[in-house]
């Protein structure tokens, strides 16, 4: 259970805010001001801080510049009003993960939590493994010594020097962020920004704000002028995560961007230059998703330049005992425990596992095994198999004389979705996952067949 450190001076807010993070499973404290604050990251280890941005005595930055003394890895959110969000970037730009604008979407606040505490992990992966000499770790940033882990490490090699765009594709859960992190690590651009943005979780209505900025006014939100995420990212690299969920206007508007190297903030008329690297990533195969009509083609071939795939865990299950091993001992120093080994019949049991949700889903699962041992030896271990491990099944009528080819896949499409919920008891989150389906996309999906 992730530990999170609320600071705000709003009694009101803090008690708001822990409610929140309890309901979603995080174990929240909290104090009113940064000396407060201070003593607390002495005295406990927390995984993320929740900060305001204006608070007495001593304000959010000064606040996050003293506890990265403490500890430099502490991912930083911080909270603040629409006329402080240029504060709030600049924030970004010296160390915070992220910031959210007063007042908050519940939902959109623990995404944000999420990313900031998966990106916290990634980073605590590639910095112990760039430690080691062992051959099975050179890829800097994902363990693996299978042969082919060994061929993505080499094309990682061979890419991040250059400038050329790179497509990312690979499961959800293979680790397609630790690659591009990877990336720019190794490229020129290492010690300038890296921005990671989720195509799939930003509304369609804001996603042009959010790539490219607004000016003040620019729509009624728009009460200040805000950069976007090319131009947090400009002169590093800028990932553009599920970038399948945008739509062809969106799509559009970015490959403008990229064939000009330049943008225009919503609202505005100046243009801004770019000079930032651009990765994309997607957990589905993109030459299909533009056979299919759901992906423009010169949009395609502009960010393929260069491609890397990223293979599922069941492919490489060499890597197995390694990844193991490594979480094992990360989970026992996040959760104090001092499990020194596991049995033969685990070990077992987790080769023979497909595991859909690949190396996340093992990281979670050798997590949660920990924190149930009792003693030094993992002699037990549960893994969900409700996910992944089975076909929905569906029942197309044999009558289709009287409809056609769109019609017939329509029908099947409803018949798997409506089996999903069924099975999902109606959670509709659940039910995109047993699907392996962007939730966003399982949405639009939905509406498209006149399933809302």
């Amino acid at each position: 259970m992730e530990k999170i450190l609320i600071i705000d001076d709003n009694e009101s807010l803090r008690y708001t805010l822990e409610n929140i993070l309890e309901e979603a499973g995080y174990q929240p404290c909290s104090a009113e001001d940064g000396n407060k604050a201070i003593e607390e990251v002495k005295s406990k280890s927390y995984d993320l801080v929740i900060c305001d941005m204006k608070l007495p005595k001593m304000d959010g930055i000064q606040i996050m510049k003293e506890i990265k003394l403490i500890d430099p890895d502490l991912p930083f959110i911080f909270l603040t009003a629409f006329g402080d969000i240029k504060n709030a970037v600049e924030a970004i730009k010296n160390g915070a993960t992220d910031y959210l604008t007063k007042p908050f979407d519940n939902d959109g606040m623990l995404l944000t939590i999420r990313k900031a505490l998966e990106l916290k992990y990634l980073n605590q992966e590639l910095e112990i493994l760039r430690k080691k000499s062992d051959d099975s770790y050179r890829g800097n940033g994902i363990i693996g010594s299978s042969a082919i882990m060994k061929e993505v490490f080499n094309q990682v090699n061979i890419v991040a020097p250059t400038n050329l765009t790179v497509l990312i594709q690979g499961e959800s859960g293979t680790g397609k962020e630790v690659i591009a992190n990877m990336i720019h690590r190794a490229s020129d651009r290492a010690g300038k920004s890296f921005v990671a943005v989720d195509c799939g979780a930003i509304p369609e209505t804001l996603i042009e704000s959010e790539l490219f900025g607004h000016e003040k006014g620019a729509f009624t939100d728009a009460k200040v002028q805000r950069e976007g995420k090319f131009e947090q990212a400009n002169g590093g690299t800028i990932l553009l995560d599920e970038i399948t969920n945008l739509s062809d206007s969106n799509q559009i508007k970015l490959l403008r961007a990229i064939q000009e190297r330049k943008i225009t903030r919503v609202g505005g008329n100046k243009p801004i230059r770019l000079d930032v690297r651009i990765l994309t990533a997607t957990n589905i195969r993109l030459s299909k998703a533009v056979n299919d009509g759901n992906f423009r083609s010169d949009l395609y071939y502009r960010i393929n330049e260069f491609h890397i795939d990223i293979p599922p865990l069941r492919e490489r299950k060499d890597d197995i005992p390694l990844l193991v091993d490594y979480f094992l001992k990360d989970a026992n120093r996040e959760l104090n425990r001092n499990v020194e080994s596991i049995s033969g019949e685990v070990m077992q049991k987790i080769l023979s596992h497909s595991w859909p949700g690949n190396v996340r889903e093992l990281r979670n699962v050798i997590r949660r095994a920990v924190l149930l041992t009792q003693g030094i030896n993992m002699e037990r271990i549960t893994i969900n198999d409700e996910v992944g491990n089975h076909k929905i099944p569906v029942e197309v009528s044999e009558d289709t004389e009287n409809f056609s080819i769109d019609d017939i896949t329509k029908k099947a499409e409803k018949d798997v979705i409506l089996k999903a919920i069924e099975e999902a008891e109606g959670n509709k989150t659940r039910a995109a996952k047993l699907l392996n389906m962007n939730e966003r996309t399982f949405y639009r999906k939905l509406k498209s067949l006149g399933l809302n």
